[in-house]
């Protein structure tokens, strides 16, 4: 899973197709392995092992599956205590992944309702399969109300709001062949709109 698709890649451009259930071997093992790769690259030591960057979100676009899936996982603001302290900054990685904000595979995806409301990231978007800076604010809907289903095909649907609705967006985008960076201004990549919520 160390092989993530990189933009110019075709697969990343495509309508990905929606997966049927029961899920095969096959995407279940795709499913696992996709919320692994988020574990293990937020986990310092590990990252720094396998060349990891550290990932909030993956779809499987990333790796080369033209398929309607994607793993979240959005960790807790957990800070150590010791910022200078190894075994501190790993004690607040893995608090910080036992009570995520969000951490399922979600499958089928669908955004039901999003508010007026914008909000995007301070410091923009990055992509685990764009290596070049594209600096300037995404704007998204702030809060989103999220319909998908799990890996044993139960059904749900969830409100998210700030970074956790962000990050799914930015997944879902994969999975209809957009990148973050499609909804950059080009002329003016750092406007805002009219109370848009910097978030971070």
């Amino acid at each position: 899973m160390d092989d993530i698709t990189r933009d110019g890649n075709p697969v990343l451009r495509e309508y990905a197709e929606k997966v049927t259930f029961p899920l095969s071997d096959e995407n279940k093992e795709l499913a696992k392995k996709m919320m692994e790769y988020l574990e293990v690259s937020q986990n310092p030591d590990l990252a720094e092992e396998y060349g990891l960057r550290a990932g909030v979100g993956l779809a499987a676009p990333q790796v080369g599956v033209s398929l309607q899936m994607a793993s979240v996982l959005v960790p807790s603001p957990v800070e150590p205590e010791d910022p200078n302290d190894h075994d501190a900054i790993l004690k607040a990685a893995q608090e910080a992944q036992d009570n995520p904000l969000f951490k399922d595979v979600i499958i089928n995806p669908v955004i039901v309702s999003s508010s007026v409301q914008r909000g995007a990231l301070s410091e923009g978007e990055g992509c685990l399969s764009v290596d070049v800076d594209r600096p300037g604010y995404v704007p998204r809907a702030d809060r989103i109300t999220l319909r998908y289903q799990d890996v044993d095909g139960n059904e749900h649907k969830v409100r998210l709001k700030n970074y956790p609705a962000i990050v799914c967006q930015h997944e879902i985008d994969h999975l209809h062949g957009v990148l973050f960076y499609d909804h950059i201004n080009k002329k003016e990549p750092f406007s805002t709109s009219d109370g848009m919520l910097l978030i971070g």
